[in-house]
């Protein structure tokens, strides 16, 4: 049933989105249907929130008279334990059904609500001032500008364009009274892949293909029951972070991110929320990760990540000092960063942690500072546990091939690194490559067990990885070279030669049936 409903849900607010569709980007309608649905899922929250408390009194939140000096008391008793429990507070008018009759004539209303809505998000936010959730709820809507032009061309049409879109969202029932469903939480998760499907080389900026995140999460969450902390240096929209607390039995404790797109950063904080996560446990901060990190001085358990493919970054010399580079003696090249985060990370994980991030293949052998660095955390440091080689074109926005990298402070094989190589692994969609489940089955079993299976995984000794240079390309480990058939020369000929003599039988016939035509012959 709640799988039923779950694909149910999932349709219709995508058939939603999709009145947005023919206004804006993909990027673009994303903030609002995402903002609204978030809006009204903060809305049915306070109400049960405040109904369960109002429940001795036998009334409900959307009856009380705000102007009324009973009603005044109730509102400030409610107000104050949500804050406390939620997070934040909305009065009985602020909610989403309440402002969905006003904008609607269906519902018996016909009002102009742009402004209303503006104001209500504003005092979402403005209600946590002061409080322990100010800062996860800071600015939050800031990218639902609802005078953008591109929602209509007047105002009325903007109007207009909006109150169909919470009219609809209104008939949605989001079930959160059973708290044993995510339904929602699924449902959003569906969305943001979706708009990640349309967003082209963007989508690489807040979303890591589901199918990849369940292979990291399980990576990092292998022989683990619970988790202390899970952290994600370049969190996007946090799905990642969501979904290493699915890999574990019990709650995830604590979510620490990062992120340095601003938009990504308000949807990540939204995620959480959305998700049940309390906003007690989880510190999202936004800012550039290597050149201002936010949480130094901080371990975390399990440590997951998808950065920007070899982006650019400073690679000032000032930061040779900065203890998460200092050990190594080099830094990252400034045209590549990929190294700089492995040792952000190295830095942030836990004596008994697990980090697992996807990099491009040049990781694994190119030269220079990245040589260095590799070479120390192999012989130095030997942290490195598993090297994991992924298809090509798993990716939005690019068809190159990645790696996962495992490490441990802590190995249980110590004298040798696990090679897999699953580039051969996946089903194409249409121009996308796909790792089933299978597929992820078989890399977490091989991994988890450290197989060797021939032309696919392989320990290699830290001797022989010394041998070859600290050269990680996982070709020269795992040989999966396929030899073609024996070719029979002679057979061939003999072939060859009966159909030639085949073809001058045939070649007599023809120009005998042209001849009795009359007709040239074809030859």
């Amino acid at each position: 049933m709640s799988e039923e409903h779950k694909k149910q849900l999932e349709q219709q607010l995508w058939n939603i989105a999709n009145t947005l569709r023919g206004k804006m980007n993909a990027d673009e309608f994303r903030d609002y249907i995402l903002g609204f649905i978030f809006y009204k899922y903060l809305s049915e929250k306070m109400d049960i929130f405040a109904s369960s408390i109002l429940k001795e009194d036998k009334i409900s939140y959307k009856s009380i008279d705000e102007n009324s000096e009973d009603g005044k008391e109730y509102l400030e008793a409610i107000r104050e334990e949500a804050l406390e429990a939620l997070g934040y507070y909305l009065k009985p008018s602020e909610l989403f059904s309440e402002v969905t009759k006003k904008g609607n004539s269906d519902k018996g209303g016909d009002t102009f609500i742009l402004e209303e809505i503006q104001k209500i998000l504003n005092n979402i936010q403005l209600s946590t001032m002061g409080t322990e959730s100010e800062e996860d709820f800071d600015n939050l809507f800031e990218d639902m500008d609802l005078n953008n032009s591109k929602l209509g061309k007047t105002p009325t049409q903007r109007n207009e364009l909006i109150s169909k879109v919470l009219f609809h969202l209104d008939q949605i029932d989001f079930k959160l009274e059973e708290t044993e469903l995510d339904v929602l939480g699924d449902a959003y998760e569906y969305l943001i892949g979706q708009f990640a499907s349309g967003a082209g080389k963007k989508a690489g900026e807040f979303y890591t293909p589901q199918q990849v995140s369940k292979l990291l999460a399980k990576i990092v969450t292998t022989g683990k029951s619970k988790l202390k902390t899970v952290y994600d240096p370049t969190c996007g929209s946090g799905s990642l972070l969501l979904r290493v607390a699915r890999e574990v039995k019990d709650q995830v404790g604590d979510f620490y991110g990062q992120e340095l797109n601003r938009t990504t950063y308000n949807l990540a904080r939204m995620n959480m929320i959305l998700h049940g996560v309390h906003f007690r446990k989880f510190d999202i901060k936004q800012e550039d990760t290597l050149e201002h990190p936010q949480h130094m001085g901080q371990e975390f358990e399990a440590i997951v990540a998808n950065p920007p493919f070899s982006s650019k970054w400073s690679a000032n010399p000032i930061l040779s000092t900065d203890e998460r580079f200092a050990p190594y003696g080099r830094l990252a090249p400034s045209s590549k960063a990929d190294f700089a985060f492995v040792q952000h990370m190295i830095y942030h994980l836990a004596e008994n942690g697990t980090m697992a991030i996807v990099l491009p293949h040049g990781v694994l052998f190119r030269g220079g500072a990245e040589g260095h660095i590799r070479k120390f955390l192999i012989e130095t440091r030997n942290y490195l546990d598993a090297v994991i080689g992924l298809p090509g074109n798993l990716f939005y926005g690019t068809s190159i091939p990645t790696a996962i990298l495992v490490f441990k402070k802590c190995r249980e094989t110590p004298e040798s690194i696990l090679f897999i190589d699953a580039s051969n692994d996946f089903e194409k969609i249409k121009t996308q490559n796909y790792l089933q489940d299978e597929h992820i089955q078989k890399i977490y079993d091989t991994f988890k067990a450290r197989t060797e299976i021939e032309k696919y995984s392989r320990n290699v000794s830290l001797e022989e990885i010394k041998e070859n240079d600290y050269n990680l390309n996982i070709p020269r480990y795992v040989d999966t070279f396929e030899s073609e058939e024996d070719i029979d020369i002679n057979s061939i000929a003999g072939d060859l030669s009966s159909l030639e003599k085949e073809m001058s039988v045939v070649d007599k016939k023809v120009a005998g049936f042209c001849a009795e035509l009359e007709i040239p012959k074809p030859f």
